[in-house]
């Protein structure tokens, strides 16, 4: 069970520790903090009718009405593959209550979501979207309905559209999240948990590319594309939503977390451009500054997970632009560059690392220029590594000459306070291309939440300050932007408890894991963004959209 999968490793620490090499990360490059240090340790075990009408007999069949233009068909984006939604799964509240009660991670999941109020039903959406060059294909959807007769389940509920995290498993499905063998059962029950059963209609897409998808990529951290495809799966399926007893109040609440965190604020973005209703959005642990993301990379700050990301990345900004590179071998070193065009999403990263197809951790070639910033960072750094030096020299060089003002290595209040963060002119592909889809080049109108931690070692926090600060600079009001640090204990605000919540739930695993002080840190520091940060910031995000429809939405 991959550990760095949102909600899906509330397992005990030996197992956490034991599993480590299967590890599935999130996103992107992260700041070193003193947690990193413990990763010096790793580099032996790393990581959802159409009804057929009949005829009568005697002459006195149906016939064919003249004059009557038939029926216009319903096959752009936004349309329906198959109406109903597909039923995969129907729990009672007190079923749902129990099936949680008998894990680690659910009571975990109890402790910060709350009791059940709602039973569930769990549908299954097929519906038609784009791709990264606005080529047709489909994709598919959980939708989860909430059931009973608690005043918080029934009559006219609010919507959820949820994004979903990283993943390297082609067969990614939300609408099974039941199913424990399933690659997205722990994201999937986490989500059903925090919203579906405290009353909340869920659309959760599984994303062009994964699932029974026919797009042969997956147009990751592509803003223009995911923004699309999530307000493709919310029109489809409000479409079935009178067919399947969800009753949609109306209001709207976009959130996801890591991937799932740029996902949701770039469909924030998509719906304001194209004046659709959003009633407030939470990206959470976003890397949503993506160009500076990938600048601190290549200048010498790799992230835990980077060589999975950096070749999905790749791919997707390839099939965005075609000129991140003129072959792969123009990247990556030779012995990974045949077919991994082609290599996600497939299987687990723990399959793709134990057949050689991608490198565990060595990012970059032992003796790189430039290399790591830190001593901790070494591991990112070694024999039978991914990236060729002729590529990070181009990119390192072009920073250099290039800079833009926003990516501020560290960062510093200036960079953080621009209101042009993206006024630069790299000159290779890949810079170009996330300055393309770095979301710092919009201001929401309606509230937004943001939430991590500073600490954590996969999602650069310095992403969620810059774009906070950018959005400030912009004018959006400090009643509108929240942001919160889990790390940040002295804050007394409305998120005081996840806060102090998250510092006990790092306190039990440290007290709980053998060994030294470096083996406690080192647990710490593996489970912080795919364990003890996801259930506190969607709670953050749940209590932050309670308070908006109290409010008057």
């Amino acid at each position: 069970m991959p550990l760095h999968r949102i909600g899906r490793s509330f397992y005990s620490v030996q197992d956490q520790r034991r599993r480590h090499a299967l590890n599935q990360p999130h996103l992107l490059p992260s700041v070193p903090t003193r947690k990193t240090a413990a990763l010096a340790a790793l580099s032996g075990a790393t990581l959802l009718l159409l009804a057929a009408c009949g005829g009568g007999g005697g002459g006195g069949g149906i016939g064919i009405g003249v004059g009557v233009p038939p029926p216009a068909v319903d096959n752009g984006r936004g349309s329906v593959v198959s109406d109903p939604p597909t039923l995969t799964a129907a729990l009672s509240a007190s079923q749902f209550a129990t099936s949680l009660q008998a894990s680690d991670q659910g009571k975990a999941l109890l402790q910060v979501a709350g009791a059940p109020k709602c039973g569930i039903d769990l549908r299954y959406l097929e519906y038609r979207t784009v791709g990264a060059k606005n080529e047709a294909t489909n994709a598919t959807a959980a939708i989860m309905v909430p059931t009973g007769t608690d005043v918080a389940c029934s009559g006219q509920r609010p919507v959820v559209l949820y994004a979903h995290g990283t993943t390297a498993a082609k067969a990614y499905n939300l609408a099974k999240w039941t199913d424990s063998t399933q690659p997205a059962a722990g994201e999937g029950l986490m989500v059903a948990a925090m919203f579906a059963a405290q009353g909340f209609i869920v659309v959760a897409p599984n994303y062009a590319g994964y699932d029974k998808s026919t797009l042969p990529y997956h147009p990751y951290l592509n803003g223009d594309q995911q923004g699309k495809d999530m307000v493709d799966a919310l029109t489809a399926a409000r479409k079935t939503f009178s067919g399947i007893n969800a009753n949609d109040a109306g209001s709207l609440f976009i959130t996801g977390y890591s991937q799932g965190g740029y996902v949701a604020m770039a469909a924030h973005r998509e719906m304001q451009a194209t004046g659709k209703t959003v009633t407030a959005s939470a990206p959470l642990s976003a890397p949503s500054a993506i160009s500076l993301l990938t600048d601190y990379t290549y200048l010498g700050w790799p992230a835990l997970g980077s060589t999975l990301f950096v070749p999905l990345l790749s791919t997707s900004w390839q099939q965005q632009f075609g000129n991140v590179y003129s072959s792969t071998s123009d990247v990556y070193e030779a012995q990974y560059a045949t077919g991994i065009d082609t290599l996600l999403p497939s299987t687990s990263p723990g399959t793709l690392f134990t057949s050689g197809k991608l490198p565990q951790l060595a990012l970059f070639p032992a003796d790189a220029k430039p290399g790591p910033l830190t001593s901790d960072l070494k591991i990112f750094y070694g024999p039978n590594n991914l990236i060729k030096q002729s590529f990070l020299t181009l990119a390192a060089g072009d920073i250099q000459s290039n800079p833009c003002p926003g990516n501020a290595l560290p960062d510093t209040t200036a960079s953080r306070g621009t209101t042009t963060p993206l006024d630069c002119k790299p000159s290779t592909g890949f810079r170009k291309a996330a300055i393309a889809n770095d979301l710092r080049n919009w201001a929401p109108t309606r509230p937004m939440l943001m939430c991590g931690g500073a600490n954590d070692p996969t999602v650069n926090f310095a992403s969620t300050r810059a774009t906070s600060g950018y959005f400030r600079a912009r004018g959006v009001p400090a009643a509108a932007l929240a942001v919160v640090d889990l790390e940040d204990s002295a804050a007394i605000d409305a998120y005081s408890t996840a806060r102090a919540g998250f510092a006990q739930a790092k306190s039990l695993l440290a007290q709980s894991t053998p060994g030294s002080a470096t083996d406690k840190a080192q647990a710490v520091t593996l489970a912080y963004h795919g364990t003890l940060a996801p259930p506190f910031c969607l709670a953050s995000a749940r209590g932050f959209f309670q308070g908006v429809l109290a409010a008057g939405g």
